[in-house]
């Protein structure tokens, strides 16, 4: 029996060729495989079982590869003794061509069987050849397909540009510039309840108190008062102090006698 047929195998021809002398790829491939072993670089020792129609045997034979021509064809040629089933053997001319980035396989089988394998009719025998070669190149396909899929390297990561820092001296002046203002602004209460201390005092020696130490005593309540205001300021916001009208106009009248 004659058979021919091709496939489209997504992969440069050099690595099908390697999976074509490759001992276990060609052992995943064959159908009912059951060992594949290397003798020599062009010889296999192989053990096979098959069905073909109502007959089942075990083949035990050699495989053969013979007409190199890397990485463009070559013969694989086999043959196998199954016992009181009979005989089968055959050959295959496989040639690979460039296609793209992909490689064409052809293939041109011929093959033929003895013994009883033999009566069991043309027509079943020669269906039983194409699916078994069918087979062999769907799966050898598949697997080298998947190899180099598995080889092609992992596109590159985007890096994240960085974001930028402000310089390290633009750092420095800015948090220099917050800590001279919170100074200041930390400075400003205690100012002005100095302030308010000495007016006190002032006014109340204008005032007529006997003892200088009532002065002082209420400028340090004022100063106090400040300091609380001052904590609780820091804690819940800004603090609006308004005086009392009748300092306010002690105030006025000061200045206007002043004046």
């Amino acid at each position: 029996m004659k058979m021919n047929g091709e496939q489209l195998i997504a992969a440069p021809r050099a690595r099908v060729w390697d999976a074509l002398n490759d001992p276990e790829v060609l052992k995943q491939c064959i159908p009912g495989c059951q060992s594949l072993e290397k003798e020599a670089d062009d010889r296999l020792k192989a053990v096979v079982a098959i069905k073909i129609g109502p007959i089942g045997a075990k083949f035990a034979g050699a495989v053969t590869l013979s007409e190199l021509d890397p990485p463009n064809s070559y013969v694989i040629s086999g043959e196998g003794q199954g016992g009181t089933a009979g005989f089968a053997r055959g050959s295959a001319k496989v040639s690979l061509a460039d296609e793209g980035d992909a490689t064409r396989l052809t293939y041109n089988l011929d093959a033929e069987v003895g013994g009883r394998l033999a009566q069991v009719g043309g027509p079943i025998v020669d269906a039983t050849a194409k699916q078994l070669a069918g087979t062999f190149f769907k799966r050898f396909g598949a697997i080298v397909t998947a190899s180099e899929v598995a080889a092609a390297p992992a596109p590159a990561a985007t890096a994240t540009p960085p974001v930028a820092q402000p310089p390290a001296a633009t750092t420095q002046a800015f948090a220099a510039t917050q800590v001279a203002a919170s100074a200041q602004s930390a400075l400003l209460p205690w100012i002005g309840a100095v302030f308010f201390a000495a007016l006190a005092g002032f006014l109340c020696g204008r005032a007529g108190l006997a003892e200088p130490w009532q002065g002082a005593l209420l400028g340090i309540a004022i100063a106090a008062v400040a300091a609380f205001g001052y904590n609780c300021g820091r804690r819940a916001g800004p603090v609006v102090v308004t005086l009392d009208p009748e300092v306010a106009r002690l105030i006025a009248r000061e200045k206007g006698g002043s004046a």
